[in-house]
C-alpha cells in the first residue's frame, strides 16, 4: 500500500474512534457507564415500536434507591460515587444481554425487559434485583447497606407511550416505598391515589400561605405521678371547606412532594410561640414535643432552623423534645450528637436498632409503639416485647412512653412493668391549645 494511502487508512480510523467516542459519551453515563436518560428513551420508544407490530409486552422497571441520600450527605459526594458504581455493577450482572439497564439521574435507574411474558418476567427479575442490592459492600473500611424500591409498569396495560409507562413506574416505586413493600406494580387504584396526592399538595401549599394549619396537643402523663409531664404537638389542616385533615395524612403528603421541611418548621415554631403564651399566661405548661420525619432529619439545615426558632421565640431547649423515629435515628446517629435538645425515639420495636449506636446516642426516651400496646393483654409475644423494651430502656437509664393506651388494664400491666410515661385515649385525645391546659394541674388516676 502506499504511503497515502496508509495515512487515509489512519485518519479514516481515528475519525472512526472520535465518532465511536462522542456517541459513547452522548449515550452513556459517564460516571457508572450505563446508558444515560437519552439512550434510554430511544431504547424504549424503538422497543414499544417493535411490541407494537409484533402485539408483544414490555415491562419497565423504575428503581429508586433506599438511604443513599443518607450516605452521600454524610460520607461525601467519592463515597457516593462509588456506591453508585457498584449499584451500577450490580444491576447489569443481574440481567441477561437482551435486557436493558440506565441510570436516568442521581439514584434513579431503570431496566427495560422485552422477554416474553414480560410482565411474569418482571417479578422474577425485580426479586432479584433487589436481593443483589440488598448484599451489604465495603468501602474504605466501612461497611455499607442500601436497599431499592421498584415500580413496575407493563406495555400495553398501562400506558401505549414511553412518557405514559415512566410516569406510571415512578407511581408505583412511591408505593412500593411507603410500603416497603419492595416492588409494585402499577394500578388504576395507584392513579387515583395520584389524584388524591396531587389536590392534597396543592391544599398543603395553600394551607402554608393562608395560615390554615394548627396544632392539636396529645398530654403524656407519668405513671407515678399522675401528672401532665409533657405534649406531643400533632398538626391538623383545617380548610375553608370540608372536614380537617390529620397528620398521618398530611405527612406522607408533605415527604412525598418536598414540603415536609417547610412544614416541620411551621410546626416547630408554631408549637414554640404556644409554649411561651402559655408561660405568659401563668399556667405553667410542660415540655412539648414534636415530630421529625426522616426527612426532616437528613435535612443540611435543621439544626441551624430549630436554632433560629429557639432565638427568635424565646423558647428554652429545656422545654422542646423532639421525636423522631427508630429508623432515622439509626440512618442519621450523628446528626442527633448535635442536638443540644431532648430526643426520644418513636416507633420504638418498629425497626432495627444497633444497641452500640443506641447506647451512644444522646436520648432521653424510648417511645413504645402503639402496635405493641395495643395487644398487649391478648399476645403473650407483644407483652414480652413491651417488657423487653421497658427492660433495655432503663438498662441505658432512659424513660420509656407507652402511646396509643385506651384501656385500664393497659395501664396496669405497663404500671406493674416499670414503664413511666403513658401516653393515648385514656388520658385524652389531641385537644386545642385553648382546652389543653386545663390538664396542666391536674393529677391522673387509673
Amino acid at each position: 500500500m502506499a504511503l497515502g494511502g496508509l495515512f487515509v487508512s489512519a485518519a479514516l480510523a481515528e475519525r472512526r474512534y472520535s465518532e465511536m467516542r462522542l456517541d459513547m459519551l452522548a449515550n452513556h453515563d459517564p460516571l457508572t457507564g450505563l446508558p444515560n436518560r437519552s439512550y434510554f428513551q430511544d431504547f424504549l420508544g424503538h422497543a414499544l415500536a417493535r411490541a407494537q407490530r409484533e402485539k408483544s409486552q414490555v415491562s419497565l422497571l423504575f428503581i429508586d434507591l433506599d438511604r443513599f441520600k443518607h450516605i452521600n450527605d454524610s460520607q461525601g459526594h467519592e463515597v457516593g460515587d462509588q456506591v453508585l458504581r457498584i449499584v451500577a455493577n450490580r444491576l447489569d450482572e443481574q440481567l441477561r444481554a437482551d435486557d436493558f439497564v440506565a441510570r436516568l439521574g442521581g439514584d434513579e435507574f431503570a431496566v427495560i425487559l422485552t422477554h416474553a411474558p414480560a410482565s411474569r418476567t418482571a417479578s422474577r427479575v425485580a426479586h432479584k434485583l433487589l436481593q443483589a442490592l440488598a448484599e451489604p459492600f465495603r468501602l474504605a473500611q466501612r461497611r455499607y447497606a442500601i436497599g431499592a424500591s421498584i415500580g413496575i409498569s407493563v406495555y400495553p396495560d398501562d400506558g401505549l407511550d414511553a412518557h405514559t409507562l415512566l410516569r406510571q413506574a415512578d407511581l408505583a416505586m412511591y408505593q412500593a416505598k411507603h410500603r416497603r413493600s419492595g416492588f409494585e406494580y402499577f394500578s388504576d387504584e395507584l392513579n387515583t391515589v395520584a389524584q388524591q396526592l396531587q389536590t392534597l399538595e396543592s391544599g398543603l401549599r395553600q394551607a402554608l400561605e393562608r395560615d390554615e394549619l394548627a396544632l392539636l396537643y396529645q398530654p403524656k402523663v407519668d405513671l407515678a405521678s399522675g401528672r401532665v409531664v409533657g405534649l406531643e404537638a400533632l398538626v391538623r389542616w383545617l380548610p375553608g371547606t370540608g372536614a380537617s385533615v390529620g397528620s398521618e395524612q398530611l405527612i406522607p403528603v408533605a415527604e412525598e412532594t418536598g414540603l415536609i421541611v417547610p412544614l416541620g418548621r411551621w410546626v416547630v415554631r408554631a408549637a414554640c410561640e404556644q409554649w411561651i403564651a402559655w408561660r405568659d399566661a401563668g399556667c405553667d405548661p410542660p415540655p412539648v414535643a414534636v415530630n421529625l420525619s426522616p426527612r426532616q432529619f437528613s435535612d443540611a439545615h435543621l439544626i441551624d432552623d430549630i436554632d433560629a426558632i429557639l432565638q427568635e421565640t424565646g423558647m428554652d431547649p429545656a422545654h422542646l423534645q423532639l421525636e423522631v423515629t427508630e429508623s432515622a435515628a439509626m440512618d442519621n446517629p450523628v446528626r442527633s450528637f448535635g442536638m443540644l435538645l431532648h430526643v426520644y425515639i418513636d416507633d420504638f420495636g418498629t425497626g432495627y436498632s444497633n444497641l452500640g449506636q443506641l447506647k451512644r446516642m444522646p436520648i432521653d426516651a424510648l417511645k413504645i409503639d402503639r402496635s405493641f400496646v395495643s395487644d398487649v393483654l391478648t399476645d403473650s409475644d407483644d407483652a414480652e416485647i413491651v417488657n423487653a423494651i421497658i427492660r433495655l430502656a432503663h438498662a441505658l437509664k432512659l424513660r420509656v412512653v407507652a402511646e396509643g393506651v385506651e384501656l385500664a388494664d393497659q395501664v396496669a400491666f405497663l404500671r406493674q412493668n416499670g414503664c413511666d410515661e403513658i401516653q393515648g385515649y385514656i388520658v385524652s385525645k389531641p385537644l386545642a391549645s385553648a382546652r389543653i391546659g386545663e390538664l396542666f394541674a391536674r393529677r391522673f388516676t387509673f
